[in-house]
Order: structure tokens, then sequence, then C-alpha cells
């Protein structure tokens, strides 16, 4: 197919060079599984976050979602990003170990009867030790204590390629899916420029003079 063909097959949408299109999927639990609980990682803690400083937020958050294409909360306002982490209706968490943060934890109580997954992952160097499963088990203690009927989160194709697999294990269902194109953070400065290698970067081509 030539990119520069102005017709396009039934059910393409050309971007202009420097976005992005993702597929978001949304999933939602009406009420928590019982199940047997593996066994807690031993060596990691949850640690509520409370009035933190927005650069060490912010690190965690690029550590986390950087290879992800995470970056709502990197092009965020500062004003905005702490009246949102402020609010008694967010409740943040960070999975320590050592000392150090290694997973980020957010969970959104603001709409009554409802509890938002908002932000939910480890660094790198914590995948695949157990760490994501004991980390969702906090996720699900925390909510579920709460008096709601729904959980709510949203993944995308940018995400983990389990990612999806990974939720339904843990009793969510897909409702809903949708496109969404944004800049690529990765040309604006907001994300480093070899990030999220598996997405492709097209830059925009300068206009010949």
């Amino acid at each position: 197919m030539k990119t520069d063909n102005p017709i396009l097959p039934l059910g393409y949408s050309a971007l202009p060079a420097g976005t992005i299109a993702n597929v978001v999927t949304c999933l939602e639990m009406r009420q928590r599984l019982e199940s047997a609980k593996p066994t807690a990682a031993p060596d990691l803690a949850l640690e509520r976050w409370i009035d933190v400083d927005l650069d060490q937020y912010r690190s965690l958050f690029r550590r986390v979602g950087e290879d992800w294409m995470w970056v709502s909360r990197l092009i965020m306002p500062d004003d905005e990003l702490r009246t949102t982490l402020a609010d008694p209706g967010i409740e943040l968490f960070a999975a320590m170990k050592d000392g150090a943060p290694v997973g980020i934890l957010e969970l959104d109580f603001r709409e009554p009867g409802e509890c938002e997954l908002v932000f939910f992952g480890l660094v790198p160097e914590a995948i695949g030790q157990g760490a994501g499963r004991w980390l969702m088990n906090q996720a699900l203690d925390k909510a579920w204590a709460k008096p709601i009927t729904r959980l709510w989160l949203h993944t995308c194709h940018f995400d983990h390629p389990g990612a999806i697999t990974f939720y339904r294990r843990s009793g969510f269902e897909p409702y809903g899916t949708f496109v969404e194109v944004t800049e690529d953070p990765r040309l604006t400065g907001k994300m480093r420029i070899d990030a999220a290698q598996h997405v492709p970067l097209i830059r925009p081509v300068d206009p010949v003079l």
C-alpha cells in the first residue's frame, strides 16, 4: 500500500507524521473473585505516598511507564498534577524494595461506588519475579475494602503484551475499545527518543523548499 495514495482501503485512516494511534481496551470487575492468593513477595512492601514530591513521583512514573508510552503525567502541568494527587479520593502507593520504589499503584475513588485502577506497574528490573501478582493483590485488597460495586481500568496495545491476559486472570473483563491519537512524546522531548522501541517512530518530513 502506497503511503502517498489518497485513496485508502476501507477502515484505514492516515495519521499526520509525528503522531501515534493507540488502541485502548477498557476492562472492569463487578465483584472480586474469591480465589487462593499466591504467597506475597517477601522482599516488597507497599507504602502510601501522601504529599509526594512531584519530581519523585514523575521519576517513578517514568521508570515504570516510559517503555510502555505512559506520558499523561509527564505532560500534565505541575499545579494540575499536584491538585490531582492531593485529592482525598486518590490513593497513591509505591511498591518498595530495600527502601527504593520499584512499582506504582494509583487508585481513584472520586466516582461514588467505583474505583479506577489508574496506574499499575513495575520498573523493568522487578518484572517477572511474581511482584506483579503481589501488587495486583494489593490493588484488589485496597479497592474492594471500600464500598464499591465496580473496579475498572484501561490498557492499550503499547503496554506489555501480556497485560490483558494478566488483567483477565485477575478477574477483569473487557467492555470497550477506543482509538486515541496523540503527538508522539518522543518527538516533543517529553520522553527519551529511544523509548518504547516496539512503537514505530515516524518523524515529520521537512518540506522541500
